[in-house]
């Protein structure tokens, strides 16, 4: 009976260990507008994947390619990152594109658990999106949505780069992203 509640006893511990040592999770972020404007009038916007004026965060944008698979575009952020972005997919009648960040420049360095960390531009891991369009009868709804991890993929994240920092951040990003969109379609 000893051997049983022993052998119980250290599954459950072993368990519990597995549960708290988990990393990062992927987390998601989606926003959506809604625009006084047809559909085709803010895809002239948007559809150019190397130009990102329409975003009140980007300063100015490079890109290698065009709207094929595989271009690359690095926006250079008002604040001085850089972002570095492929383009994974782009469809042109449905009015959408998805893209993957491949390449990030940091914005400080601070010391974490004895050792420097670089923060990213934005605090994310592995950060993919899409954004897409869809006619509501002269309406356009616009969806923006992305998925990622916290920058710090080991556990104990600093504050600068755990979840709560990269949510606030993509959200931002999204948020002001189609709000200033909505202005510009809307003139």
């Amino acid at each position: 009976m000893k051997k049983i509640i022993l052998f119980v006893s250290a599954l459950l511990f072993f368990f519990t260990s597995l549960a708290n040592a988990h990393g990062p999770v992927r987390q998601k972020a989606e926003e959506k507008v809604t625009i006084n404007a047809p559909a085709a009038k803010v895809w002239d916007i948007i559809k150019n994947y190397g130009d990102m004026s329409w975003h009140p965060g980007i300063m100015s944008t490079t890109v290698k390619g065009d709207n094929t698979k595989g271009a690359v575009r690095v926006l250079t952020l008002k604040d001085g990152g850089t972002i570095t972005e492929e383009l994974k997919k782009y469809d042109e009648a449905k009015m959408s594109y998805g893209y993957k960040i491949t390449e990030m420049s940091s914005s400080k360095t601070i010391t974490h658990a004895g050792a420097e960390e670089k923060v990213p531009a934005l605090p994310v891991n592995d950060y993919a999106a899409s954004i897409e369009l869809a006619d509501k009868g002269g309406k356009t709804e616009v969806t923006w949505k992305a998925g990622y991890y916290r920058a710090y993929m080991n556990n104990n994240p600093p504050e600068e780069m755990n979840e709560e920092a990269a949510n606030t951040a993509v959200k931002a990003v999204l948020e002001t992203g189609l709000i200033n969109l909505k202005k510009l379609a809307e003139k």
